[in-house]
């Protein structure tokens, strides 16, 4: 019986990290695309700064929800399963 709980707890810790880290991959990319989209449209139109800033951390915000959602996931895989 001891066993099969090792395996248990292997199989969560797995999982978990499996959730993180490939829930962890989608935020990263798209925050770079908007950074490095926002910087562009800054350069090229400096006087609208304000305005993208506000929406570049908006962006950025509804982009980094996802990865709190595999945060989420890999919890409650460690914590209730």
């Amino acid at each position: 019986m001891e066993m099969a709980d090792a395996l248990v707890q292997m199989g969560k810790y797995i999982g978990a990290g499996i959730a993180m880290g490939i829930g962890a991959i989608g935020p990263g990319i798209g925050q770079g695309n908007i950074g490095s989209r926002a910087m562009e449209a800054m350069a090229r139109q400096p006087e609208m700064v304000g305005t993208l800033t506000t929406r570049m951390l908006l962006a950025m915000a509804v982009a980094e929800s996802t990865g709190l959602y595999s945060l989420v996931i890999a919890f409650m895989i460690l914590l209730v399963a």
